[in-house]
């Protein structure tokens, strides 16, 4: 009778499988696997029929200290709003092409990276990361056109408060594409001014 063998495969395959098993490691490694997905994949702009036009309004929200900010959404700005949370792999492997993004268009574009956790833990979570871009914590629920129960889940709606892009899961936000995108939305702003 033949001796059953053992592959090197089905063993790496066992390990894997343990691996996502323990909390300790299965957060890395869903980390690590949307992190290929984010340098695959870049948002695409919504086709006209799917692009929503919202009704100006201001985003109530409080910064990681507790203080209000109110933001501005299609009166004349510009806006990327991110729905994430610190435990979150796709979040945390988007979260940095959205920090990059973020240090590239932070002062020509508003960004909202809106959270539902504890601030203390958002803070400690994007200070141990070395991150810039603000988060904030909602005061409201979402808008009835912004509402998703999957995050991430981000948007960039343009000056005049239409949805250009809605995007569910981890992509690539500081790639050329989306640039490219920000470029024309910050002309197309600049040019309605004059």
């Amino acid at each position: 009778m033949k001796k059953p063998t053992i592959k090197i495969g089905d063993v790496l395959f066992g390990v894997f499988i343990v691996l996502l098993i323990i909390p300790q490691t299965r957060i890395p490694i869903m980390v690590m696997v949307n992190r290929l997905k984010v340098e695959l994949f870049s948002p695409s702009l919504a086709s006209e029929k799917e692009q929503i036009q919202l009704e100006p309004f201001i985003y109530e929200v409080e910064n990681l200290q507790g203080e209000s900010v109110n933001t501005k959404v299609g009166d004349g700005n510009i806006t990327f709003i991110s729905y994430w949370a610190t435990w979150c792999p796709p979040c945390i492997a988007e979260l940095p092409s959205i920090d990059a993004l973020y240090g590239h268009y932070g002062d020509k574009i508003d960004f909202l990276m809106i959270s539902d956790e504890h601030p203390e833990k958002i803070n400690l979570f994007l200070e141990k990361r070395n991150f810039s871009v603000p988060a904030v914590v909602s005061k409201l629920n979402p808008p009835k056109d912004l509402y998703e129960k999957t995050i991430p889940t981000n948007y960039i709606i343009d000056h005049t408060g239409k949805i250009v892009v809605k995007e569910k899961g981890a992509s690539n936000w500081n790639s050329k594409k989306v640039r490219n995108l920000m470029d024309a939305l910050i002309a197309e702003r600049e040019a309605s001014a004059k």
